[in-house]
């Protein structure tokens, strides 16, 4: 990790928040208490930032320095919100197009999702708070820097956020190994949500319910199922080719 990936030490911390900082997340030593321990918690609270209870020791793991029982884990992008994001596409006359990351943990898969989003023109990422591969230095590299083009959305209940694209002329595609229709059967010449489950649970229940089309990859090997990165490039790409078959601007 790093250095420039997180800071340490309340008041460090405190300062951070307050300066508008970018924040994915707050380790804080479980039984911290004390008159800057309450600020830095209620400023957790206002801003609506993702802090978790730790051991002293996983805080220690990071850094040795005199950290006070809190890390901050800075994020490499600028977040935005799923309700900001669909005006201002539709003022702008593109036709929308979101990749929503349901569970994705793995920072080199998210940067590799990132990197090929962005090549195909798609106008942001969908993420959750929780359970998901954060945006920072790691996720950076990884995306070879696609993460300073495209807007990532962290969405505190993703669901919500699902449900606010489809309500908004979205249609949603789920993409899943147990569906039986071709994923190149629906239309994606109108505004779309992919969304891509992780590799090991899928899309929730809750996202699913919400998806127009569940649609599956063909599999022909002995494995049976393809990387969630390749996979998710295959699905934005078949988005491409319609477009572009109905002479439409990719973005």
């Amino acid at each position: 990790m790093e250095p420039t990936d997180y800071i340490y030490g309340l008041r460090a911390v405190i300062e951070a928040i307050e300066a508008g900082k970018d924040i994915d997340k707050i380790l804080i030593k479980k039984d911290l208490q004390g008159d800057l321990a309450n600020e830095l918690m209620r400023l957790v609270r206002e801003h609506h930032l993702y802090a978790q209870r730790v051991p002293i020791e996983k805080i220690s793991r990071i850094t040795q320095k005199n950290h006070q029982g809190v890390v901050a884990f800075l994020s490499s992008v600028t977040y935005t919100r799923v309700g900001e994001l669909v005006p201002s596409l539709y003022e702008s006359g593109v036709l929308p197009f979101v990749i929503v990351l349901d569970g994705i943990t793995d920072v080199r898969n998210f940067g590799a999702i990132a990197r090929t989003a962005e090549c195909c023109g798609a106008n942001a990422l969908v993420i959750p708070e929780r359970h998901s591969a954060s945006a920072g230095g790691d996720a950076m590299k990884t995306s070879a820097g696609a993460l300073n083009y495209i807007q990532v959305c962290r969405e505190r209940n993703l669901t919500s956020a699902v449900k606010y694209l489809k309500d908004n002329g979205y249609q949603i595609i789920g993409v899943t190994e147990k569906a039986n229709l071709n994923y190149t059967e629906p239309d994606y010449t109108t505004p779309v949500a992919l969304v891509m489950g992780a590799e090991d649970v899928g899309i929730s229940p809750e996202i699913l319910d919400l998806c127009d089309y569940r649609v599956s990859i063909p599999m022909f090997g002995k494995i049976g199922s393809l990387n969630v990165s390749v996979a998710a490039g295959v699905m934005m790409y078949e988005v491409v080719r319609q477009r572009l078959k109905a002479d439409m601007e990719v973005i």
